[in-house]
């Protein structure tokens, strides 16, 4: 599947309150399942010494479902494509790859 395609087809179960802006539901479910991922990866290193077995494996996937399903739907409110999206983090990566600028802080390197 492609990025389009699953854009297209999650918004078909994107039903949610408006509440003000339609971004902010759809962005405080991404950073809710964000911190789902976080938490899990943290219990796979307090309880099972940083193995990542079959079962973990398979809900992380689930959890990272979650995670895509809520991006696409903030890049829909934002009139983004999850395409463009991509394509823009990966110009921006190789720039900074290029000049020598992957690693360090800040957004404007």
């Amino acid at each position: 599947m492609n990025f389009s395609d699953y854009q297209t087809q999650s918004r078909k179960t994107a039903l949610y309150p408006s509440i003000g802006h339609g971004v902010i539901y759809p962005t405080l479910g991404l950073t809710n399942e964000a911190g789902e991922v976080a938490g899990k990866v943290k219990k796979i290193f307090r309880d099972k010494g940083g193995v990542i077995g079959a079962a973990e494996r398979e809900a992380l996937k689930g959890e990272l479902g979650d995670v895509l399903w809520y991006l696409a739907q903030v890049c829909t409110e934002l009139d983004l494509s999850l395409d463009e999206v991509a394509e823009h983090n990966i110009e921006k990566l190789s720039s900074r790859l290029e000049r020598g600028k992957i690693g360090g802080d800040g957004d404007n390197r």
